[in-house]
């Protein structure tokens, strides 16, 4: 087992990049079999979630060739319409798969999902829009099953903006017969990227980023050149980085639209912050103050940011309310903050931040992705030394992390717990 070491309460300074998306590039990996041709995309972030859907992809029949930060895939052939549990276990994504397959082969057999244990997040409104398709669904042992000769276009109103259903039910629709209409979906702009990417392999879809998208469907689609758009969350993770050290960051390979509750946000809590066409300049010299935060859909404050927001506000002048409403159980990180001095009372979906001077370095864990990135930004700020365990969380969403955080002027390091034995 890897843990990350930090020995934190250091500014830090320069500039760092934003790699391309994770919630964007796993629908779009998953997308690509669609199409007997092939698929190259560019800026492809590596993380373990591409490799996870990845094998995905080749057990399904997939050919994948990999570069630095490139990926082509060609499908000329399904060789099966089942995912299995020992892939689907590791990530919840890998459920994208069944509106491609639904769409391509007629049918699908997918685990049901793992991935972050982070609520509910009901896997039901996809499977409504793929009925109101006109697929059969069939529930099995641990398994979900669907059928369709021929899915026919439907009108579908999603009962929440479900971003992974939106992107589940377009897939579908796009060979379906006829118009569908999804209302009520998911605004994301990973929505659009995967509007964009399958529209320019011949799609038909208008209306990705607003509530009511229209899918035209099409005979076929043929494979194309796509760049995956760069993280917001990723983004938003080193702006908090350079607040909570009371540093001066540029980070690059920025989307400034995607990023504007952050952005507003930061700005409300008394940071200075300087936007270009594709960067942001953070500069923080004092301590920030506590601001109040209510997670939304976008293009509300992103549910994925509240765990570092978090640790920002623990350290911030006065007191905050954190308001969840997206995800339930998404407080997971809380008691890994107070063990590093925060002061922090959770009411249902609320958590009330009592802002201190100084957290203190300690052994902690990442609970799940986002509270990993929150953990790595409250060593980044304490007093001495953090321990973080658990760390293949982090590295499911990260992309070099560590590496960045270095070249930053962090003093951070990855190591074997068996190194640690030793010291």
């Amino acid at each position: 087992m890897e843990k990350i070491i930090i020995t934190g309460n250091k500014p830090l300074q320069g500039t760092i990049r934003v790699s391309g998306a994770k919630n964007a590039v796993l629908p779009i990996l998953a997308a690509s079999l669609l199409t007997t041709t092939s698929t190259k995309l560019l800026d492809v972030p590596r993380l373990a979630d591409v490799e996870v859907i990845c094998s995905v992809l080749a057990h399904l029949g997939a050919q994948i060739t990999a570069k630095p930060g490139q990926l082509a895939i060609t499908v000329p052939e399904l060789s099966q319409t089942e995912a299995p549990y020992e892939y689907v276990r590791k990530m919840r994504a890998s459920f994208l798969v069944m509106g491609p397959l639904l769409a391509r082969a007629g049918r699908a057999r997918i685990s049901l999902p793992g991935g972050c244990a982070i609520g509910t997040r009901p896997i039901d409104l996809h499977l409504k829009g793929f009925a109101a398709l006109g697929a059969d669904i069939r529930y099995g042992s641990g398994y979900i099953e669907a059928w369709a000769k021929q899915l026919q276009g439907a009108k579908i109103y999603l009962d929440f903006p479900s971003v992974g259903a939106t992107e589940n039910i377009m897939m579908a629709a796009v060979l379906a017969s006829g118009q569908t209409c999804i209302e009520n979906a998911a605004e994301e702009p990973e929505i659009v990227d995967l509007a964009n990417f399958l529209n320019a392999m011949g799609a038909q879809i208008k209306g990705a980023g607003t509530k009511v998208i229209r899918i035209d469907g099409v005979k076929e689609l043929t494979g194309t050149t796509h760049a995956v758009i760069p993280d917001r969350i990723e983004a938003g993770t080193y702006l908090v980085a350079a607040a909570i050290t009371r540093g001066s960051v540029v980070v690059e390979n920025v989307i400034n639209d995607h990023l504007k509750p952050v952005v507003a946000k930061l700005k409300e809590a008394g940071v200075d912050l300087e936007e270009d066409d594709n960067s942001i300049k953070v500069n923080c010299p004092g301590r920030v103050k506590g601001v109040d935060i209510k997670t939304l859909p976008y293009p509300g404050f992103p549910t994925d940011m509240q765990a570092q927001f978090m640790a920002l506000m623990a350290v911030a002048e006065g007191t905050s309310i954190i308001t969840e409403t997206v995800f339930e159980n998404r407080f997971m990180h809380v008691n890994e903050l107070k063990r590093m001095g925060a002061k922090i009372k959770i009411e249902g979906r609320t958590a009330i931040v009592q802002g201190v001077k100084t957290l203190t370095g300690a052994q902690v864990k990442a609970t799940d992705l986002r509270a990993g990135a929150a953990m790595i930004l409250a060593g980044l700020a304490a007093a001495g030394e953090t321990e973080v365990s658990n760390i293949y969380h982090i590295d499911r969403g990260y992309e070099n992390l560590i590496e960045k955080l270095q070249a930053i002027g962090a003093e951070i390091k990855r190591v074997e717990e068996k190194e640690l034995a030793q010291n």
